[in-house]
């Protein structure tokens, strides 16, 4: 095994096998297989370089590129990837500000991906035009800068009301849904959720597990559904503990939502 392949983590689920590629300080793209198909989707471009060594160590030829939003750390890769025949699928809503795409999606709509059903679901926040790629069998999200381990993105266009729609809306898939995130942020989200959630079990034996994951050189893509409902104080809103812990013990998930949001920003 070259030592290039050695640094390529690996996920399989199903037919997929899912690559994480680190980019950039802190970005995460990903590579997937359809073993059946043999087609391979990337999903964000934050830069060619690292997908490109990986593609060549893999062996996989790119297919398609799959964009959750326009901001330059997810995009700027994709004119150096687009080769000849390469698929780039987008949201229509923000098609306006995206790389030119060949196949512009809608929230709530699914397309097929070789064999596979991709549902593309709307979440808006971070930008308005924000959308992840959710694909039922066999499990997995690809949540971009929408849901990260422990944490959320930050509010850059839309508003908390809108943050939470979304995140409720990934809340509500099965539990054991595999999430593959766009940022290693893990360390500093633990930190903060220990600040508002101080007596959760689970999240403590996360933290720790976490720090070890780190100090060794490892990654913490992916994560579940279930481990974030139980360790993310983000989706942690519905909790009467969080909400005791930022002073709103008889608010709605959405306000107490927007505090927690508001507290981490000002961390």
């Amino acid at each position: 095994m070259s030592n290039a392949l050695s640094t390529l983590e690996t996920t399989e689920a199903g037919a997929l096998k899912i690559v994480s590629v680190p980019c950039l300080n802190d970005n995460f793209a990903y590579l997937v297989q359809d073993t059946a198909s043999g087609n391979v989707a990337l999903i964000d471009a934050p830069e060619a370089g690292p997908v490109e060594a990986a593609l060549s160590v893999l062996g996989w030829t790119l297919t398609h590129i799959l964009i959750t939003h326009h901001h330059g750390d997810h995009v700027d890769g994709v004119a150096a990837l687009r080769g000849e025949g390469v698929a780039v699928i987008g949201s229509s809503a923000d098609s306006h500000r995206l790389p030119e795409l060949t196949q512009a999606v809608t929230p709530g709509e699914s397309f097929r991906w070789g064999d596979i059903e991709v549902r593309v679901i709307d979440t808006p926040g971070h930008t308005v035009g924000h959308i992840v790629y959710h694909m039922p069998e066999p499990g997995v999200l690809f949540s971009g800068d929408t849901l990260f381990a422990m944490g959320c993105g930050r509010l850059f266009e839309g508003t908390a009301q809108q943050m939470w729609g979304g995140l409720e809306a990934l809340a509500g898939l099965p539990e054991e849904t595999v999430v593959f995130f766009g940022h290693e942020y893990t360390a500093a989200n633990a930190d903060f959720a220990l600040t508002v959630d101080p007596e959760n079990p689970a999240l403590r034996a996360r933290v720790a597990a976490v720090i070890e994951t780190l100090e060794t050189g490892g990654r913490t893509t992916p994560t579940t559904i279930a481990l974030e409902k139980a360790t993310n104080p983000f989706l942690r809103a519905v909790s009467p503990e969080v909400a005791r812990q930022v002073g709103l013990p008889d608010a709605d998930p959405a306000t107490v939502f927007a505090e927690v949001r508001r507290r981490k920003d000002a961390a």
